[in-house]
């Protein structure tokens, strides 16, 4: 029998939510931050520099905090993954009997369990028990690299958007234009994302839109109160 070519959204996790974050972390951050400044100020140029030094300060912090996040998980695999092959080396029978308690788990009987254990360890012992007694795959294992540049050149493109609204939006109505447009840039970064992970998009689209909306209200009264206390 040929073996089908499925294809699972789950593969795409990995640099999925990194640049989901990404772009709705560029998006919200940058016109928050416009919008607290034009709170405050009544002239473009200090609206406009905020949101330059915004996207390139968030972009860099994006990608060094998904890497340093990511590495951590990808040392704490490879530690983990030493340790295992450590085991088989030294207690090889203890670890395939281990390995068939985890079958017997999932709902085989002790006989079955333990011949899929055999077999597997004889085809590789080490890629079994990471990923059935670890929870180790090709899909899910960390990928640092790929998860920093995701999320920095996410950020970008999310953070871009606003800077360019606050170029060409007129001062005097930068506030409303900035929420206008991020709402609608939130909310297409709900769907496409919805869309690459085979998920609802109605229920992204409420949930980032709502919580963008809050995070900019508070923005907004921020720039507000300063703004009046700086006068």
């Amino acid at each position: 029998m040929i073996p089908l070519n499925e294809f699972h959204f789950v593969k795409r996790s990995g640099w999925l939510r990194a640049s989901v974050l990404g772009s709705n972390d560029g998006i919200l951050s940058t016109t928050s931050l416009v919008i607290g400044v034009a709170a405050a100020s009544s002239t473009r140029a200090p609206i406009v520099l905020a949101a330059l030094a915004g996207l390139v300060a968030g972009a860099l912090s994006m990608a060094a905090g998904e890497y340093v996040s990511v590495s951590s998980q990808s040392d704490i695999e490879t530690a983990d993954l030493k340790r295992e092959q450590a085991e088989l080396d030294t207690m090889p029978e203890e670890e395939l009997q281990e390995l068939a308690a985890v079958y017997e788990n999932r709902g085989l009987d002790k006989t079955l369990s333990l011949e899929v254990a055999r077999q597997l360890t004889r085809h590789n012992a080490l890629e079994a028990h990471a990923r059935d007694e670890l929870g180790i795959n090709e899909i899910t294992q960390a990928k640092p690299l790929q998860a920093a540049l995701a999320s920095g050149a996410s950020f970008i493109v999310g953070g871009a958007l606003p800077l360019l609204v606050a170029i060409i939006a007129p001062v005097q109505y930068m506030e409303i234009i900035q929420y206008g447009c991020a709402i609608v840039f939130l909310a297409l970064s709900g769907v496409v994302a919805a869309h690459a992970g085979g998920s609802n998009a109605a229920k992204a689209v409420i949930r980032i839109c709502f919580w963008g909306t809050i995070a900019m209200a508070v923005s907004a009264i921020t720039g507000y109160l300063f703004g009046t206390t700086a006068g």
